[in-house]
């Protein structure tokens, strides 16, 4: 019986995690006589985003994507991370399988990326283990989702339902973390003055620290991987 092709892409910075990925992939080919993995890399945003839009333009989609949160912005600054790489994906190649993993365990971090992303599979990188992929992967491709033991747990925890940010919110929290002044933020958000300042007192009660300095929200937004 002749395999059946899926293509994969792999984004993620880090090497060591690529191989582990792969080498999962491995052996599900071996348990599995049906199925082959035809694997491609992105190794930043910009490659990344330029895989995405190639493959969403080919009759052949990516059938499985591994999408790692913590990347570097792209050069134009338009894609920040991962996440708004899981927004790309969801809209370019909406039936591809998507795998986000992160080194975040925070519960708001794991609630804004399931309620942002909605993804097939969401892996805690400290809960990975050769036999932990093996079964995410088998499971996304066959009937997901699947989600590592500590997003399980998040998801069993009672979660704030007014905890969740939006693009707008990781921007102007990326434009502070750069520098960018509050009057010129209506430069680069879809906000006035007003707005602006209305969103980072919001920011500022859902991260607990109201009333406080630009920075020290700032300082909390990184601690938890929103920037």
């Amino acid at each position: 019986m002749e395999r059946k092709k899926t293509l994969v892409l792999i984004i993620d910075d880090h090497p060591l995690i690529c191989d582990a990925y792969i080498h999962a992939l491995n052996l599900v080919e071996k348990e599995n006589s049906e199925v082959s993995f035809k694997v491609t890399r992105a190794h930043n945003c910009d490659e990344a985003i330029a895989k995405i839009k190639e493959s969403s333009n080919r009759i052949l989609k990516y059938d499985l994507i591994f999408l790692d949160i913590k990347l570097p912005p792209s050069k134009d600054k338009k894609i920040l991370s991962g996440e708004d790489l899981g927004l790309k994906i969801n809209k370019l190649l909406p039936d591809s399988k998507v795998i986000v993993s992160t080194t975040y365990n925070d519960n708001y971090r794991i609630y804004s990326l399931m309620k942002n992303l909605n993804p097939d599979g969401l892996l805690i990188k400290n809960d990975l283990t050769a036999s932990e992929l093996v079964n995410a992967i088998n499971l996304v491709l066959t009937s997901p989702p699947y989600y590592s033991s500590s997003v399980s747990q998040t998801i069993r925890n009672e979660m704030l339902s007014d905890l969740l940010l939006d693009k707008v919110d990781r921007r102007l929290l990326y434009e502070l973390s750069i520098g960018t002044k509050t009057k010129n933020l209506p430069m680069t958000l879809p906000l006035s003055i007003a707005g602006v300042e209305k969103r980072k007192r919001n920011l500022k009660n859902i991260f607990n620290v109201a009333g406080l300095e630009d920075k020290d929200l700032i300082h909390k937004a990184r601690e938890k991987g929103f920037i």
